[in-house]
């Protein structure tokens, strides 16, 4: 032990004690999540995947089992050529695209107004306007509507139909996000003299397109793999894709045909299947500054 000039004894340095590394620990939640995810999503998939692939005889009872021969393409031909399936593409786009369109327009205008207006009675009305998401249609009362309207069995009803159905929809995701929208945009268009149409065109349309896009991928969805109102309103007179599969199922063209069945379902998810992985992103960010603020 070394003395100092006063003798006293100096305090010996002792070196700092190294800690043991800490081991990295793997964040089993969010695997677990994956797991339990590509689980509930991949089985069923897998499962329409592998019937729709197999013979008539292997898919008469449909299981998880890979089929002996993989035959998907050839039953896509049977469907196209003994399905009428190209009608009824026909008869979905002509039911959808109106009232996607109809109901966007209608939607975003009344959601721009019922976002820009405070008080009482624009709180009533868009509580009234947001209320047919949790009510459901009246199907009795539709029917009967249209047959006295003599719109029964046409698609223009049918349109009627499902722009009065998805109408709350859209006014309940345009008014949160025209609520972030910041008056000044609006204010400045006024004072360069344009009037409410060109403002709410020039100006507010162009900013709603995520939120849009969001609401037009939902309502697509929904339209397009409708079959009960389709059933009730334009049954037998227009075909629909989910319909149309109704329809020759139930006649026995299909019947114990498991594989065409699939097969049917694969190609009618096809077209939204791929504008859903082509617009995403829109679609993420339409629920995110829409739905939430």
């Amino acid at each position: 032990m070394s003395t100092t000039a006063t003798g006293t004894a100096a305090p010996r340095r002792t070196a700092p004690a190294r800690r043991a590394p800490r081991r990295r620990r793997l964040p089993l939640q969010p695997i677990a999540a994956i797991l339990v995810a590509a689980l509930v999503l991949g089985v069923p998939f897998w499962l329409v995947v592998a019937t729709a692939s197999k013979d008539q005889a292997e898919a008469l009872n449909p299981n998880l089992e890979a089929p002996s021969e993989w035959r998907l393409l050839d039953n896509f031909a049977a469907v196209f050529s003994d399905g009428r399936m190209m009608s009824a593409f026909f008869g979905s786009l002509l039911v959808m695209v109106p009232a996607v369109v109809g109901v966007l327009v209608l939607g975003s205008m009344a959601a721009w107004i019922l976002g820009r207006r405070g008080g009482r009675l624009s709180a009533a009305v868009y509580a009234l306007a947001i209320s047919g998401i949790v009510l459901p249609p009246a199907v009795v009362t539709i029917v009967l509507l249209l047959r006295q309207l003599g719109l029964a069995g046409t698609a223009l009803g049918m349109v009627g139909v499902y722009m009065g159905m998805y109408l709350s929809t859209v006014v309940f995701f345009v008014t949160g996000f025209v609520r972030t929208i910041p008056h000044e945009l609006e204010e400045a268009a006024r004072v360069d003299g344009a009037g409410p149409v060109r403002v709410f065109v020039r100006v507010i349309l162009p900013l709603l397109k995520p939120v849009l896009a969001t609401a037009t991928i939902l309502i697509c969805l929904y339209i397009w793999n409708d079959v009960f109102y389709a059933l009730f309103v334009i049954g037998g007179r227009i075909d629909t894709l989910p319909l149309n599969l109704y329809q020759v199922a139930s006649a026995g063209l299909y019947l114990q045909n498991w594989h065409l069945i699939f097969a049917y379902i694969i190609l009618m998810s096809l077209p939204l299947l791929i504008t859903f992985v082509v617009a995403q992103r829109r679609i993420i960010s339409g629920i995110t500054s829409g739905a939430v603020k």
